[in-house]
């Protein structure tokens, strides 16, 4: 959120790797995007995508309907 702030930006997208290889969410990646989205909301963030990448493959939660 600081970063957020501190550049005014008016959406974020996320993304983090899985070492795994496996580009599939987590309930723990579902949990924190989900507090992340609301906690950004308070500041009038939107979060637009939240990325998981693995290897040569890669997850979007919104083409995944989960943002």
């Amino acid at each position: 959120m600081k970063r957020a702030l501190h550049h005014n930006a008016a959406s974020v997208i996320f993304a983090h790797n899985h070492p795994s290889g496996v580009a599939e969410q987590s309930h723990a990646d579902e949990m924190l995007t989900s507090e992340l989205k609301k906690a950004l909301a308070l500041v009038d963030v939107r979060v637009l995508d939240h990325f998981i990448i693995a290897g040569n493959s890669s997850l979007s939660f919104v083409q995944q309907g989960l943002l």
